[in-house]
């Protein structure tokens, strides 16, 4: 029927184009634009509003008594509302790109330059730009406001995190010669359990039950990786596995973690004042932490001489802490560290840092985000032993990378290692025995393996750690 009246009335269908045209195709006169938008936004905070009218409303009267006299088009009307409504009630041109559940990643290079991060993916988005450079500062200037920061020519570097936990980093002239730069990591809302991970392919369920046990069974852990590559959502989220009636000490730079256990105590570093004093540092608070009778001592990252005072907490019965640090290997983490613990100025023989370490570590998870741009947890290691020359590194998980997929995915598998990993034994002596058809320590299998994770079981891998100047390889 509907094809024989189409005949009959000769209705011919053409396919809708559609036209994704940014701002500035839209308003290219950039300088009355920004003209417009300050007139506009100082007579809103100049005159009270009306009792008798909403904010939409009084923001369009506003627009037609500022814009009467100039020959805008319909589109350049709705675009100049969009962007005082932003103003008043948002956060400029990014307001819509914070809101999107999509985007992980803001990268503010220049007015018209700006980077978003969709899936691990980075491209430019066309669609959104600013002003100019004081456009940004002041967009910068109200989302941290009310983080009690300011960023100024007096203070032009500001490192924080906004009310939903992403986190916020920006560059101003004259550190910055390019102009303002805006980097902000958003706090993905879904990502804040394991089974999401799992998920996406981040790690497997044996892997994710293994972190489980070893949180509960107080395991002292640290987790690695390279810039973004996800180490404090994992941490974040193996944090979660932290029983409700323990006491949890969190220290970071900028508060980014996010616990739900009742009895959590968060510590946040302080920068200097005008007068270069008031410093307070990740070690200020690490020492201090050690007073304050916590069950678990969760740094948000180690990167300095606070490695010492952690390892310190680590061997003297603070067992469970976890910590993140930028490495790009379990054995580069252990590089780092012993570097960082001399950085310390404490005359401690490399020999005896060494033997600090092994008692302190028990696990390295080390995550990496690949050249798709997923993450992967690609090794969980442990230290096994010292004998006075070399840390013994032991592979319990890993993901081996085969090549690439037609699409550009990142082929491969996970691994788990035969044997049992000596750190199963403080697991089991803590009670949780949750992972005990994982490694059959009896030799006895037990109920519910999975047969295509558990074939994946290759001979150990077992790494030697002679030390950053002593040489690493295999025996």
């Amino acid at each position: 029927m509907k094809s024989s009246l189409r005949d009959a009335f000769d209705i011919k269908f053409k396919n809708k184009e559609y036209n994704n045209l940014n701002d500035y195709e839209i308003f290219k006169d950039k300088k009355l634009l920004d003209k417009l938008r300050t007139q506009i936004v100082e007579n809103l905070i100049d005159n009270e509003m009306p009792q008798d009218v909403s904010l939409n409303e009084w923001i369009n009267e506003e627009i037609d008594r500022t814009i009467e006299g100039y020959d805008l088009s319909n589109l350049e009307r709705a675009h100049l509302f969009n962007l005082i409504d932003n103003e008043i009630n948002g956060y400029g041109p990014i307001t819509e790109l914070l809101n999107s559940d999509n985007i992980t990643e803001i990268m503010v290079n220049a007015p018209d330059e700006i980077y978003i991060e969709i899936d691990g993916v980075l491209i430019k988005d066309e669609s959104v730009s600013f002003i100019n450079d004081e456009h940004i500062i002041r967009t910068v200037q109200r989302l941290i406001e009310p983080l009690g920061r300011t960023i100024d020519a007096s203070n032009p570097m500001v490192d924080s995190r906004l009310s939903d936990g992403s986190r916020i980093n920006a560059v101003i002239p004259p550190l910055s010669t390019k102009g303002p730069v805006v980097t902000i990591r958003k706090f993905k809302e879904s990502m804040t359990n394991i089974d999401e991970l799992i998920r996406i392919g981040t790690l497997t369920p044996y892997m994710a039950r293994f972190l489980e046990a070893a949180v509960r069974g107080k395991c002292n852990m640290i987790i690695c990786g390279g810039t973004g590559s996800g180490k404090t959502t994992l941490l974040n989220i193996v944090s979660g596995f932290i029983r409700d009636n323990e006491r949890i000490i969190t220290i970071e730079d900028a508060a980014e973690l996010r616990l739900n256990q009742k009895h959590v105590i968060s510590l946040e570093t302080r920068i200097t004042n005008y007068e270069d004093k008031g410093e307070v540092t990740i070690r200020d608070l690490v020492i201090n932490s050690l007073r304050m009778r916590p069950d678990r001592i969760i740094v948000g990252e180690v990167r300095g001489k606070e490695a010492f005072d952690m390892l310190q907490a680590m061997n003297t019965g603070h067992d469970g802490s976890l910590t993140t640090m930028h490495a790009n290997s379990p054995i580069d983490a252990l590089n780092r560290l012993e570097t960082m613990v001399l950085m310390g100025g404490l005359e401690i023989p490399i020999k005896a840092v060494r033997e600090y370490i092994v008692n302190a570590i028990d696990l390295i998870v080390n995550i990496e985000r690949m050249s798709d741009g997923r993450r992967k947890v690609t090794s969980i290691s442990e230290l096994e032993d010292y004998d006075g020359e070399e840390i013994k590194l032991k592979e319990i998980f890993a993901f081996k990378q085969k090549g690439l997929t037609e699409k550009g995915e990142v082929d491969g598998e996970f691994i788990l290692y035969e044997g049992v990993p000596k750190v199963y034994k403080k697991i089991k002596a803590r009670g949780v025995d949750s992972i005990e058809d994982i490694f059959y320590p009896d030799g006895v299998k037990k109920e519910g393996e999975n047969p295509e994770e558990k074939k994946l079981s290759v001979g150990p891998s077992i790494l030697y750690y002679k030390g950053k100047y002593d040489g690493i390889g295999p025996k």
